[in-house]
């Protein structure tokens, strides 16, 4: 996906700002985790323990998730012994970073991630990539990555399915400026995993005119489970591009992830929007990195984010509506949910 245009330096400054000051602060706590061979050998123990180190002093979710990480470390503990393989090891660490159940949590090797998709993989997709061609048909138009068209009965649709780029400022005023003369917005998310954290505040600032409190964020500030800062607040605040003033639906499913959830989080603050579909899949946590003696690198949530209610959006968000694809609709060749979304706009 090409970018068509850059983002100004002020908005680029003012989007990156407080997640700036939260990465530089805990990248002087996370030297601590840059583990080497002088402090780990480099053989299966050791791998463990620095692993096991790592996960102790900057994981940010041990007691929300109510997991006992000692437990955790006796139970795993017996299975290392200085005879296993590469791939024998990798089975075993990656199974006990799988116990914190967190998809920003990784094991990373040449041959294999070790990764939990449980947030997603046991639920419905509530999404048919087939059902969503009859409604963009192949007339549809793309501005960076995002692909949207005016629906038969003049309501606006945008499919987002990715935060990884950023969006040229240029990119979002046609998208809004050709969608103008629609009654209302359906913005779909669904199967969007998360990205840049800054395209995602960008998109939402089309849909607010005044600054927001839209939630929180934490950083660790010790090596303790509960060594956290105070809250700090994260402002939405409009962009000073065209910015939308109807009605706006915003569907998600299970899928929906990380920069997504929150992009979600901020777009339930705006005026004018209601959300359809599942409950998102969570990924409220801000992941960074690290490396073990053998040179395989761990991504873990490290700063955990609040909702503007000050409450944990690492499980994921409601919907104001839940609605699921039925096996009905899809016989039809329907959507269920743009075309409840579609009702919402027209019945009100």
């Amino acid at each position: 996906m090409k970018k068509n245009h850059q983002p100004s330096g002020n908005l680029t400054s003012r989007l990156g700002r407080r997640f700036a000051m939260a990465a530089a602060m805990l990248a002087t706590l996370l030297c601590t985790a840059c583990v080497n061979e002088e402090e780990f050998a480099n053989n299966p123990r050791g791998n463990f323990e620095a692993l096991w180190k790592i996960m102790d002093e900057h994981y940010c979710f041990f007691d929300e998730k109510n997991i006992n990480w000692n437990d955790i470390h006796q139970k795993y503990s017996l299975r290392v012994n200085d005879g296993m393989s590469n791939s024998q090891l990798f089975e075993v660490l990656g199974q006990m970073v799988g116990e914190l159940k967190d998809g920003h949590v990784n094991l990373y090797s040449a041959f294999n991630v070790a990764r939990n998709w449980s947030w997603e993989e046991n639920y419905p997709t509530n999404f048919s990539d087939t059902l969503q061609r009859k409604y963009l048909r192949t007339d549809y138009r793309i501005a960076n990555g995002m692909q949207y068209r005016i629906l038969d009965d003049n309501i606006g649709y945008i499919y987002c399915g990715s935060f990884n780029n950023e969006f040229g400022a240029g990119n979002l005023d046609e998208i809004l400026l050709y969608l103008a003369p629609c009654n209302g917005l359906i913005m779909d998310i669904r199967c969007n995993s998360g990205g840049q954290m800054t395209s995602a505040e960008e998109l939402a600032a089309r849909f607010t005119n005044e600054t927001l409190t839209v939630g929180y964020l934490q950083h660790k500030n010790g090596k303790g489970h509960n060594d956290f800062s105070p809250l700090q607040e994260q402002k939405l605040k409009p962009s000073s591009g065209i910015r939308w003033q109807k009605k706006v639906v915003l569907l998600t499913n299970r899928s929906v992830y990380s920069a997504a959830n929150e992009f979600t989080q901020y777009m339930r603050c705006c005026p004018n929007v209601t959300i359809v579909g599942d409950h998102t899949g969570g990924g409220g946590g801000l992941p960074f990195n690290s490396e073990l003696p053998n040179g395989w690198g761990v991504r873990f949530s490290a700063c955990p984010t609040y909702d503007h209610n000050k409450q944990s959006i690492e499980g994921g968000i409601d919907p104001d509506y839940f609605v699921a694809q039925t096996d009905e609709d899809m016989r039809d060749g329907k959507d269920t949910i743009i075309e409840f979304a579609r009702k919402l706009i027209t019945e009100n």
